[in-house]
Formats: C-alpha cells, sequence, structure tokens
C-alpha cells in the first residue's frame, strides 16, 4: 500500500511559490509515496518533478473547463482552459488520462460545479473529489460525499497544497498503480487520511498571487 498525495500545486500555478524541489523533498519527509502534480493549467512544473524524482510523480493538471475544473492524473499533453468539459475529457480519453472532478461543491471558488453540469459530464469521469483539505466549510466535501454515493461513483481526496506545510493534510492510502487504468482498480481499496486545512493557507495563495504580479523574486519561468 502506498500513500498518495493527488492534489497539489508548484509554482508553476499562478498562485503558488511552491518549487518543484521543495514539494518533493517535503513529500519524501512526510512519507507520500506518490504525488500527482496538478498545477492550474500547466504540466512544466509536474515534468520537471518528475524529472528529479520519476519513481515518485505522476504528471497531473487542473483544468479550468468552460464550466468547472476538472482533476487529472496520467497526462501526456497539456490540455489549454477555456474549452467545454465534454471536450476536454474527450482529449484526456485519448491520451488515457485518469478523470476526477475538482472541488465540485465549493462555490466559493470559480472552479466550482452547477449540478446539471456536473451530472451531464458525470458519465465520462473516473471520480469526483469527495474531501478537498482547503475547502473552507465541511459541508462541501460532505456535499461531494453524498453526491458519489448517491450516484455510484469513486471519490479521490487531496491537500489542494499551494504551500509545503500543507502537503499530506488529505491522502490516499492504496495498493501500487502505474497508469489509469489500475488507478481505477485501485480505487477499490481506498483508505483516506483526511482533515481540512484552517482557512488561513487561503492567504498563502493571495500573496503568492500577488508577488508574481509584482514580479518580486520569482524566477521568469514562474511568470510565463
Amino acid at each position: 500500500m502506498q500513500r498518495i498525495e493527488f492534489h497539489c500545486h508548484t509554482i508553476y500555478s499562478k498562485d503558488s511559490l511552491l518549487p518543484p524541489e521543495k514539494l518533493l523533498g517535503t513529500c519524501r519527509r512526510k512519507g507520500i509515496d506518490r504525488v500527482i502534480i496538478t498545477d492550474h493549467n500547466k504540466t512544466e512544473g509536474a515534468l520537471r518533478a518528475r524529472e528529479l524524482d520519476p519513481d515518485r510523480v505522476i504528471v497531473g493538471e487542473e483544468i479550468m473547463t468552460s464550466k468547472g475544473e476538472l482533476l487529472v492524473a496520467f497526462v501526456q499533453e497539456r490540455i489549454p482552459p477555456g474549452l467545454p468539459p465534454l471536450e476536454v475529457i474527450a482529449r484526456l480519453r485519448e491520451q488515457g488520462a485518469f478523470i476526477s472532478v475538482s472541488h465540485p461543491f465549493d462555490v466559493m471558488r470559480s472552479g466550482h460545479w452547477e449540478l446539471p453540469d456536473l451530472e451531464e459530464i458525470l458519465p465520462f469521469v473516473d471520480a469526483i473529489e469527495t474531501f478537498n483539505a482547503r475547502c473552507m466549510s465541511a459541508q462541501y466535501n460532505q456535499q461531494a460525499q453524498d453526491f458519489a454515493r448517491e450516484k455510484g461513483i469513486k471519490g479521490t481526496a487531496g491537500s489542494d497544497a499551494h504551500a509545503a506545510f500543507e502537503l499530506g493534510k488529505a491522502s490516499m492510502i492504496l495498493p501500487e498503480f502505474h497508469d489509469a487504468d489500475s488507478l481505477r482498480k485501485a480505487l477499490e481499496r481506498v483508505e483516506f487520511r483526511v482533515s481540512l486545512s484552517s482557512p488561513l493557507v487561503h492567504f498563502t495563495s493571495r500573496y503568492a498571487t500577488m508577488r508574481k504580479k509584482l514580479g518580486v523574486g520569482i524566477p521568469a519561468y514562474a511568470l510565463k
């Protein structure tokens, strides 16, 4: 069994200052065996991290569609933001990705889903995120868990970490897997290790966004 961080960000996301090197060091220290790096609409951070630690890193992406965000793993080619959800899903299927849905009921975030849109894509995704440690209210995760149970769809959990200290707040214990198909099978035996982060973690993202706008001490590659 392995401990998995399914949802986290690096400095390549617009609202994070976490270098891939520090993310990996923190994962090793906290006993996180596999990490799916899901930067906003980018894969460069995940690719960089995989070069450094290929056995630990899975390339993912958090994609803003025209209706809400998708959380994906085993990405071969980056998907740009703003496309219709079913088009994004079709592109992901072509490259053999695993598809979950980010914090679907968290109305405090722009990436949440309206119920009709979520139900439209449900037959075509592998899971929904039933626990996100950054949700400001536990009710949003509870709604996702109730929905997943009602619809008979698998759930994923993630820290949604944008800073090193958040990594591992919400993780999953899974059998070994190596691709989207084996991940789907592994989720049948999932154990969750989850807790909510303090609402104050959102200030780290606002601070990162502000620093990037000002360009203060930020590497040029992270400002693109």
